[in-house]
């Protein structure tokens, strides 16, 4: 018999829920089985361990609640779904652990400076904390094996908890058996008030083990609410997507967790000239590629013919650099007996070490190998924002200076004439100019060619400041008043 999906998710939820269930009945008996055992035997370790589970209690109690209220479908204020209130659930646990913690150590401070107190290491007091060791030991497996069958956090966050409860129950075994060898060594021994003490510093312990599984907790649960630490899984797709037939780039893969769910959009380049059974079959795959790396993803996939020509080129590289928060410009592709090779120049935040500027520009280049093909050779000059030039103001006095000078040189140089469309750039200190200038029709190429690397070089030369100069040489065809250079 096939099981529908309605009939599965039916099950499902019998699952959580019986587990997140399971929790509360096993944090009610041990907190009232290790606040009995703390107020008989006065120690602060076991009475922490009480709070500790008392807290778990009020835990496993929103964790039940959030299972519940997370499988509620999808409605018009909540078009996602209920999930995150699983991970909402998750980030309330860990304040409650964190005000456990500031009970232990105010405790456990008074006590080792300020008022100590007898403690009697029972064997009443032994067999609690063990029967709490089984317990937690037991639920933890439980709560883990439920949380990774149906992709749970709530579940996964109390299972984390309890684990640590464990380690907890264990320190406070050790600080009672410190104050039962206490009794054994003389009175006059230097061990002997550390021993004493011993039941403090193993509260002021639990409260570490506590705080570490807080952070945690608590960064797992804002990571998920915040959409982000998805970056491995958009990764996974992005590659499995990539090597599909017909897909010739992945513009972008966004992720989205919301408990148990998953939601994935893609926007993908396809090869031109495909109909749409074909397109839709493309599509379909993605769909299936998404779904091997996110199980039961809920997918929307775009999809675009690829761009044609050099500006389709030019942008897919502006694309990819925007994936890194890089602005890519003078891109110069070539063809080589390779395949292709790409010149680009790429600006980083002035922030960055070198190294950190060159590892971002690293991932870069790999993806652009990615988008562009295997073969791609890809050499980018790495510089700060701001550091590509910029247009100047039109009537400052420094750029009138430098437009009539450069005007004049112009004019010196035999054989060229009608400059126009001058364009001054300014970066830091630092000048570029590009202009367009006319020379006579029958002129051969090499001597034109010549006659602008020339004119480049004084330009630069007299010009200390300009250190970028482009020059488009045109025929002048209207009225050719010059001679032809030979």
């Amino acid at each position: 018999m096939v099981e529908t999906p309605s009939a599965a998710h039916a099950q499902a939820m019998k699952e959580k829920n019986g587990a997140a269930l399971s929790s509360v009945l096993a944090a009610l008996l041990l907190t009232g089985m290790k606040l009995a055992a703390g107020l008989y035997t006065g120690s602060l370790g076991i009475l922490s361990e009480a709070a500790h589970s008392g807290l778990d209690l009020v835990a496993a109690g929103v964790t039940l609640y959030a299972v519940r209220l997370s499988a509620l479908p999808a409605d018009a204020k909540h078009p996602y779904g209920h999930g995150k209130v699983e991970n909402l659930s998750a980030l309330a646990e860990t304040g409650l652990l964190l005000l456990t913690c500031v009970w232990i150590i105010y405790e456990a401070v008074d006590r080792l400076f300020y008022h100590p107190r007898e403690v009697d290491a029972s064997l009443w007091a032994v067999g609690v904390m063990v029967v709490s060791i089984v317990v937690d030991f037991s639920r933890s497996r439980m709560l883990l094996a439920a949380a990774k069958k149906h992709n749970s956090q709530a579940l996964e966050a109390d299972a984390l908890h309890f684990s640590t409860d464990i380690w907890s129950s264990l320190v406070v075994l050790a600080g009672l058996g410190a104050l039962a060898l206490a009794d054994l060594v003389a009175p006059g021994s230097a061990l002997k008030p550390w021993l004493l003490r011993a039941d403090s510093l193993a509260a002021l312990a639990v409260s570490g083990i506590v705080l570490w599984v807080s952070w945690k907790l608590g960064c797992q649960a804002v990571d998920v609410l915040l959409d982000s630490g998805v970056q491995k899984a958009s990764g996974q797709i992005e590659r499995a997507v990539g090597s599909l037939p017909g897909v010739t780039g992945v513009r972008r893969v966004r992720v989205r967790a919301s408990g148990p769910a998953s939601f994935v959009d893609m926007r993908l380049l396809i090869q031109p000239g495909l109909d749409a059974d074909e397109a839709h079959q493309v599509a379909r795959e993605a769909r299936e590629a998404a779904r091997s790396v996110l199980p039961g993803a809920d997918v929307l996939v775009e999809v675009r013919p690829q761009e044609q020509g050099a500006s389709g080129l030019l942008e897919r590289v502006r694309a990819v650099a925007g994936l890194f928060s890089l602005s890519a410009h003078d891109i110069q592709v070539r063809q080589v007996d390779e395949g292709l090779a790409l010149d680009l120049h790429a600006e980083v935040p002035g922030s960055l070490s070198l190294a950190e500027a060159h590892a971002r520009v690293t991932d870069m280049e790999k993806a652009l190998r990615r988008e562009l093909g295997p073969v791609l050779s890809v050499v980018t000059h790495i510089e700060p924002e701001g550091a590509h030039p910029a247009p100047m103001p039109e009537h400052g006095e420094a750029a009138q200076a430098l437009r009539q000078a450069i005007e004049d040189m112009v004019e010196e140089t035999d054989g060229v004439c009608d400059m126009h469309r001058l364009e001054l750039h300014r970066s830091g200190a630092r000048f570029g100019a590009s202009f367009h200038c006319r020379m006579h029709p029958q002129t051969p190429i090499t001597r034109a060619h010549d006659v602008t690397v020339a004119l480049e070089a004084s330009l630069r030369a007299r010009l200390p400041e300009l250190v970028r100069v482009t020059i488009h040489m045109e025929p002048d065809v209207l009225a050719p008043d010059l001679p032809p250079l030979v």
